[in-house]
């Protein structure tokens, strides 16, 4: 009966503009002051997905190696930090999965 009407909500256009996420899953950043505590703000984190954009704003799940849970952050939210290799250890990502 509705199905014709169905298939019409469902279906939307593909936006050619769609925000690209800047950081890549694994990718060490860290949180932008603001809402966040200055101790929390200076903590690094790593990203460990990518989640849709909410709005214009691509979003990430982040997660440093201190605490249990996830974080969801906008990514206007984020700046990216560079880590020498082998000054902290092995990441997260790398306990987790290995090497390569």
């Amino acid at each position: 009966m509705n199905a014709p009407n169905l298939s019409r909500r469902i279906t939307r256009p593909m936006r050619a503009d769609a925000p690209t996420h800047l950081y890549a899953v694994g990718q060490a950043v860290r949180l932008k002051g603001g809402f966040v505590r200055r101790s929390l703000g200076a903590s690094i984190y790593h990203i460990t997905g990518t989640l849709p954009s909410r709005g214009e704003l691509p979003q990430y799940r982040i997660r440093n190696d201190d605490e249990r849970h996830e974080r969801v952050a906008t990514q206007d939210n984020l700046e990216p930090v560079s880590t020498s290799s082998g000054s902290e250890g092995d990441t997260l990502i790398e306990r987790t999965f290995g090497h390569g």
